[in-house]
């Protein structure tokens, strides 16, 4: 189904019903694909089952991955065969540039926590309809907590809906665990009430998204399938994603990467806290 404007409001009414219909579907099969994938992952996680790879400098991927990365292909594609794809684990195609619907996923966000036994991965699965997310998935089967939004529809964490914190002070910071052992963070911590070392970047994005912590900060570039899904999430609990200069984020791009951080959280507090990441 294309986004179309129409004039007669019997007909805008007709659309509207239509396209919640499509969304209610779509989000209904990234769940479905969340939660195979998680029990793929599962069977590996603690295990010495899976082999372990380097894609590239302190970049790893596992047998979980790839198997994860089918399955949520399978399931997504098999009734969404004119969408395009975009995952971490697939060679790229630039095929979906032409497309308005795009999968954005990233099969194990947090590989490197997979592998260390951490509870602390996640599976993030994206519709974008050109450049913009509308449907955002993911899914902790470790803790087994699902975080998923639709456009307009809001944000919902475990089916009870939910919205990002409003605090005024004393703000609690989701970062990357890897950013605080290079010491990244340390000329903030005066900044906040607490950093919080988590992994998976898509995790901290739900977790923010929930209402579980202020805001999330990550001071290194990331890709879309990082924070596609998360960004519905945000987007849909009231809070905003954006890069460190303050700039929207757009997706399905050729150039993938995403530069030079990323913050999220309320409006007010990403305003507040912009000025003091860019000193």
């Amino acid at each position: 189904m294309r986004m179309v404007f129409c004039s007669s409001p019997v007909t805008l009414l007709l659309h509207k019903r239509d396209l919640v219909i499509m969304l209610e579907k779509n989000l209904k099969l990234a769940e479905k694909a969340a939660r195979e994938a998680g029990r793929v992952a599962m069977r590996y996680f603690k295990t010495s089952l899976y082999d372990i790879q380097d894609k590239s400098y302190n970049n790893p991927v596992t047998t979980a991955d790839h198997k994860a990365n089918q399955v949520i292909k399978d399931i997504l594609l098999e009734d969404r065969s004119t969408y395009g794809w975009l995952s971490e684990e697939t060679v790229d195609s630039k095929e979906r540039l032409k497309k308005d619907y795009v999968w954005v996923v990233d099969p194990i966000d947090g590989t490197k926590e997979f592998i260390e036994g951490v509870s602390q991965f996640s599976i993030s699965i994206a519709l974008v309809f050109k450049g913009d997310p509308i449907i955002g998935v993911i899914y902790n089967p470790a803790t087994q907590e699902m975080f998923s939004s639709c456009k307009n529809m809001g944000t919902f964490y475990n089916q009870r809906q939910v919205k990002c914190l409003q605090s005024e002070y004393e703000l609690i910071v989701l970062v990357s665990r890897s950013e605080v052992k290079k010491g990244l963070w340390k000329g903030y911590v005066k900044n906040f009430k607490e950093l919080k070392p988590i992994g998976s970047v898509a995790y901290k994005l739900a977790l923010v998204g929930a209402g579980k912590a202020d805001m999330f900060i990550t001071l290194r570039p990331k890709n879309e399938w990082d924070i596609c899904a998360g960004h519905c999430i945000i987007n849909e609990s009231g809070g905003v994603l954006t890069d460190l200069h303050g700039n929207s984020i757009k997706y399905n791009q050729e150039i993938t990467l995403i530069e030079p951080g990323l913050i999220s959280g309320t409006k007010n507090h990403v305003d507040l806290i912009l000025p003091i990441i860019n000193t």
